[in-house]
């Protein structure tokens, strides 16, 4: 996946083959932020400023801009995996929060 990263906001972007233009658009906020270029160059700018105007436009409404992760994941899994996954991590001398963050971890590829 193409992405990128400004003040802690990621884009993911795409190629529109109609418009023959580079197309991105902010992940993990319920907000639609998108923004297009015709270059890499301009893009960066594009999204740069995309996240900027996206900033400003919050603070002039008073509204607290949305932030893409806190941190705090909540998962609804069958009971079975939760056991599981629950004995495992005792078993390994862990806590299911440490089990949790290395299995995303390595499905992320984060290390």
């Amino acid at each position: 996946m193409n992405t990128l990263t400004y003040k802690g906001y990621t884009a993911r972007i795409d190629f529109d083959d109609r418009d023959n233009s580079l197309v991105g658009r902010l992940l993990g906020i319920q907000d639609i932020i998108g923004f297009h270029a015709e270059s890499v160059a301009d893009l960066h700018t594009a999204f740069e400023e995309a996240v900027d105007d996206y900033l400003e436009a919050c603070e002039k409404i008073g509204k607290s801009p949305e932030k893409p992760v806190s941190g705090k994941l909540l998962l609804r899994v069958p009971p079975e995996l939760h056991a599981a996954a629950l004995i495992k991590a005792q078993a390994v001398g862990k806590s299911l929060n440490q089990l949790a963050i290395e299995a995303l971890s390595r499905e992320v590829r984060m290390g």
